[in-house]
Order: structure tokens, then sequence, then C-alpha cells
């Protein structure tokens, strides 16, 4: 062992000994204070780094800030360039993107986030990261990572949208959709797969339903509130139920899609006799609009307050009509989004969809 120590000094002192290499040299291009000398950096001080405790709540469209700050104790004084480093991650907190890497006022966002992304640095420690025109695939948690020198610490935010969860199924019935079929069907519906706290949340408003869906995870679950036998048993207690993991393309089930607030507007348009689906999408472009999807019905019903107890046709070739306040020949006793189903014949209104 002696001779190993004295062997390893020796190799360390001849200059042939480079630094770690972890992805990025901690050189004075991150942390020099003038004298333009090339040395790595270590000073004792502890980096602390702390986010939101609490969900930050947004919607798509709008603009916001996941708030992230540092501090050193003992406190360092004047601010250094430090490396900011902010990553999507998934619900297991491994790393899924990411989003933005800044080195004092430069900075490079990437992927979906480029043009949308970047740092506030309104105060001193400051490393919050601001987002545009928030996206339904923006939810999720982020990772806030600070590098100075030989220190990384990092916290983690969680980002949630408003938005509404609805069981979804195409025209060819119950299901009918492996894994990929259904990210598509939300995709055409203008709503994303939910993924499991989307669910948890929709069930504790009140959300039942007993057939089972894909969740954004790969897992397929379905929420009861009221427990019965074709739903997993009268003596299972509420919640939500799973069957786990499935294949992705060769097991098939319905959807459960999530959809945030509006940009625009839902609104009803109708022929006194009524008309084919054809016909209402030429109604909708005649009123400067297009025919609405089923996920901003259901917004519009959620967020903006839509009650019309005459229904109408939505791009999916579906019939539906949103109830906010239950009344008579109207459906259920219960508010909610009323479906006809896919008619192949009849003559109804149309949802249109028409951005302010």
């Amino acid at each position: 062992l002696p001779l190993l120590l004295k062997a390893t000094l020796l190799h360390l002192a001849s200059g042939s000994y480079r630094p770690f290499y972890n992805g990025f040299y901690y050189n004075h291009i991150m942390n020099d204070n003038g004298a333009g000398q090339d040395k790595d950096y270590f000073n004792g001080a502890k980096l602390v780094v702390e986010t939101a405790k609490d969900p930050v709540y947004s919607y798509t469209g709008a603009n916001v800030t996941l708030p992230c700050h540092y501090r050193y104790e003992p406190d360092l004084g004047p601010k250094r360039k430090i490396r900011i480093k902010w990553s999507k991650l998934r619900d297991d907190y491994t790393k899924e993107q990411d989003v933005l890497v800044a080195i004092g006022k430069t900075y490079m966002a990437f992927g979906d986030f480029k043009g949308r992304a970047h740092i506030r640095q309104a105060s001193r420690h400051e490393a919050s990261l601001v987002i545009s025109d928030v996206r339904l695939k923006d939810d999720g948690k982020y990772r806030c990572e600070v590098i100075d020198g030989l220190e990384d610490e990092s916290d983690v935010v969680d980002l949630r949208l408003q938005g509404i969860v609805f069981p979804y199924q195409p025209p060819r019935g119950q299901y009918k959709l492996n894994f990929h079929e259904a990210e598509q069907v939300c995709q055409d519906q203008g709503a994303i797969l939910a993924n499991f706290n989307q669910l948890f949340q929709a069930w504790s408003e009140g959300l039942d339903w007993c057939n089972a869906g894909w969740l954004a995870d790969g897992t397929v679950q379905y929420p009861i509130r009221l427990p019965r036998k074709p739903c997993g048993g009268v003596h299972l207690a509420p919640g939500i139920r799973s069957y786990g993991p499935r294949h992705r393309h060769l097991h098939r089930f319905d959807a459960f899609c999530f959809s945030s607030e509006l940009k625009g507007e839902v609104f009803y348009l109708d022929h006194l006799a009524g008309m084919t689906l054809e016909e209402a999408k030429q109604s909708c472009q005649d009123a400067g609009a297009e025919i609405a999807r089923v996920g901003q019905l259901y917004s519009a019903w959620k967020f903006l307050g839509l009650d019309r107890c005459n229904a109408g046709w939505l791009a999916d070739g579906s019939v539906r009509y949103p109830i906010v306040t239950p009344r008579a020949n109207c459906g259920p006793a219960e508010p909610g989004v009323r479906s006809f189903g896919f008619p192949s014949k009849g003559r109804f209104g149309v949802f249109c969809y028409r951005e302010r």
C-alpha cells in the first residue's frame, strides 16, 4: 500500500493528472475573479437551491414562472457566474428532456422549449424559469440545477395545468385503441393522454367511469366513486382501479384525455331543419370558425360555463351537448357533457370553435 500511495503522488506531481470529467469542465470560464487563472474552484461554502414547495398552476396559452433561488451558507458576497440547468422529469423523477442551460446572461433552450423559455434573474441568486405560451405537454415536474465549480445542487417544482379529464372511445366502439392510437385520438380532440395525477384530481372532483383507459405512462386505469359489481366489485373502496402497465401495441382499451382552458370560444349554431355533419362543418367555416373538437367542448363546459340543451355535431362525428345546470329534458340529474354517440344519420346543430 505505501508503494501504491507513493506512485500515485508521483503521478499527480508529474502534471499528467487531469480532473474527473463529468460532462462539463469547471474552470475560469465559469468561476473566475478577474485573474484569468485556469483552476478548479471549491470554497467550502454550502450551496442551497430552493423552488416552490406547492405546485405552480397555469393553463394553455399563458405565461408561467417556475421559481428557483439559490444561496450560499455562509454568504459569499457578490454574485459570480454559475451554470443553471432546467430539466423536465418523468413522474419517477428520472430525466425526460433538457429544457434550458444558462451561464450568466447566455442561455440555450432545447426542443419544444426553443423560443418559449428563458431565465428570470430579477434579483440576486435567482434562477427562475419563464415558459411562455404554455402547452398541454408542459405539465409535469421540473428540476432546477445550479452548478458552481464542484458544487452542484438542485430542487424540483411541479407545474400543473388547470384542465379537465374526459374518457374517450372512437366511433368503432369500446376497447379499440392501443397506446399509440390512444395518444393520437386525444391529440385529434385537442387534448393529450392524461397522467395519473390528472386522473386522480378528476376522480376527487367526481369522475366515475367503469371503462378502463390508457394513461400517459402506459398504464391502464379507471376511476370509481361508487363501487359496484361490474367495476371491480362492491367490496372494494372507491378509488382508481389499475390494470398496471399494458403492452402498448397489443392491448386495447379506451383513453383518458386531458384538455386545458381555451384561448378562444365555443359557440352553438343551428338551422331550422338541422344539419348533416358536412353542412355543420361548412356553417362553422362561414362563421369564421371551425367545428369544435371534443376537448374544446369539455373545456368550454368546465371553464366557461357553456350550458346548452341542444345536441350538436363535433369534429369527430359525435353528437354531444354540455349541461352546467341540470333540468328536465336535458339528461341526468348531474352536470356533464351528454353524448348521443356517433350517429350515421340525422340532422343536428353544431358546436364551433373560434380563436379570440
